[in-house]
């Protein structure tokens, strides 16, 4: 393909940064509005996980056998981002959250539009490691709910593939992960919050 071509083609990686950007602010500005004057605060992108690796001990001979720089804790930031976080700001607990938007397979698009990894970059978050530092630093210890919640948008909010997918994955845990769909209000996302999340944050 020509230099001419390649420059008329759509940047994907930049077009799905500016629909996830999107989504981020409207779930932004929904619980802005929800929490105003209330106990409740919602981070953009919180920083407590931002250095979870560094201070990990390796054993001597793991250490042997790879690049092991000096590293300054104070620069280094070899951690996570999630993409929000709801605070009590009574009891210091948090619910860290993420937002995963992607294409899917509905009407009027062959199978393959729902083709993304974005719900599968989540996959992390199940991990032991992760659910412990998120436990420790939210302070969720009931083990009846996970210490997070992903909320997806766009059209694998309908996608009967991906939806499945989800939902074996989260399994018992369904109140942990929410399908805004394209035609639902703000409401209804701080309703599910509401209903299901809030009192583990009390």
């Amino acid at each position: 393909m020509g230099k001419q071509e390649l420059s008329k083609r759509l940047n994907w990686e930049k077009l799905s940064g500016e629909k996830a950007a999107n989504a981020e602010q409207n779930l932004y500005k929904v619980f802005d509005a929800a929490f105003s004057g209330t106990k409740y605060i919602l981070h953009r992108k919180p920083k407590h996980l931002k250095n979870l690796y560094a201070n990990v001990s390796l054993n001597d001979s793991i250490l042997a056998e790879i690049y092991n720089p000096e590293i300054d804790l104070t620069k280094t930031k070899w951690g996570i981002s999630p993409d929000f976080a709801i605070e009590n700001t009574e009891t210091k607990k948090i619910l860290f959250g993420e937002i995963k938007r992607q294409d899917g397979w509905v009407e009027d698009k062959q199978p393959s539009a729902g083709r993304g990894n974005a719900h599968e970059r989540l996959c992390k978050l199940f991990t032991p490691g992760l659910l412990k530092a998120y436990r420790e630093a939210g302070k969720i210890d009931d083990q009846s709910i996970l210490p997070f919640w992903v909320v997806f948008e766009g059209d694998i909010t309908r996608d009967p593939k991906r939806v499945r997918e989800i939902a074996f994955w989260f399994d018992v845990y369904d109140k942990n992960y929410f399908m805004w769909r394209p035609s639902q209000s703000g409401a209804l996302l701080v309703e599910h919050f509401d209903q299901f999340l809030k009192k583990y944050l009390d």
